[in-house]
């Protein structure tokens, strides 16, 4: 979650805005200006558009692949606590087994 003081745009507006930039040869910072939003921001669905349409840098990821990439993090997140605990319940039962 972003703090409260986060604008959330809709993915239209987002795309029109980029299409804003590209078709009018107006620099971001002038688009963004226009529109109320962050050049920043509006420099990042960019350059994040970008990556999408495959005319991004090397080695950038793209939405699909970043999303995967969380998704894959929390999943070896979760594997790992399950892997902890019955580590420990391992290490107990072993305990229990000796006496």
């Amino acid at each position: 979650m972003g703090s409260k003081y986060t604008k959330r745009y809709t993915a239209e507006f987002r795309r029109d805005a980029i299409a804003l930039v590209g078709s009018t040869g107006r620099t971001v910072t002038e688009v963004a200006r226009e529109l109320g939003v962050s050049p920043e921001s509006l420099r990042g669905w960019s350059k994040r558009a970008k990556a999408d349409r495959g005319g991004g840098r090397p080695g950038e990821l793209t939405t699909a692949e970043r999303e995967e990439l969380k998704r894959l993090r929390k999943l070896a997140a979760e594997q790992a606590r399950t892997i902890e605990v019955l580590r420990k319940a391992a290490v107990f039962f072993a305990k229990e087994s000796d006496r």
